[in-house]
């Protein structure tokens, strides 16, 4: 609370001494790390449910599914500050952890969509323009093997799975470079849609005034 009252939005707890088995503390620090990295959001721990909030974090937040994991994300790309402190972790004394790799893939599937609603809303370009060069870049470098292993005179080539595989990432790499292209494109029109209608009404209200 002395943290909330110094200026933050929301300040997170840290379960900086976990009182857990290592088969749920190694999981769980890949995933803030993950996260952490992929958000710019500078938290060690965001599964900590111990996290306290002004009420205008809240209102302006939507939460729906289980991106409740995620809420300093989502405050952070709000522009509201985000900080952490460090709490006491108890360990469990009944029942049994349900975190499984069923909850670890759903938070990852979680993560894909708040970085697509924060840092790419504006620019979904940049992800499918990034997804669409990786795959690009693992097609090429498996149809260059294949291409030396020709020369090379190691054949036949066109009945390896590598060609195949190489073949479909170059067709979903230009896939995915041509659907952030269109995506550009609609996000731009939406925006200058927007600006437009925001123009109207501002020379609205001066010939009202007028």
């Amino acid at each position: 609370m002395e943290k909330l009252e110094s200026g933050y939005d929301l300040v997170s707890g840290w379960r900086k001494h976990r009182n857990d088995p290592f088969s749920k503390t190694l999981p769980s620090k890949l995933f803030n790390g993950v996260t952490s990295i992929l958000t710019g959001v500078k938290l060690h721990d965001f599964n900590c449910g111990l996290k306290a909030y002004k009420k205008e974090v809240l209102d302006c937040i939507k939460v729906y599914g289980e991106l409740h994991r995620y809420i300093p994300v989502l405050a952070h790309s709000l522009g509201f500050k985000i900080s952490e402190v460090a709490v006491r972790h108890h360990r469990r004394k009944q029942g049994k952890s349900k975190y499984g790799l069923e909850r670890y893939t759903r938070g990852f599937l979680d993560l894909l969509t708040v970085l697509a609603t924060t840092h790419y809303l504006h620019k979904p370009g940049h992800l499918f323009g990034s997804l669409g060069l990786l795959f690009g870049a693992l097609g090429m470098t498996s149809l260059g093997y294949l291409t030396i292993l020709w020369f090379m005179e190691i054949r036949p080539i066109g009945t390896r799975p590598l060609f195949l595989f190489g073949i479909l990432c170059i067709i979903l790499s230009v896939q995915l470079i041509s659907l952030g292209i269109l995506a550009e494109l609609i996000t731009k029109n939406i925006d200058d849609d927007y600006v437009d209608k925001q123009i109207c009404e501002v020379i609205e209200e001066s010939e009202e005034n007028v």
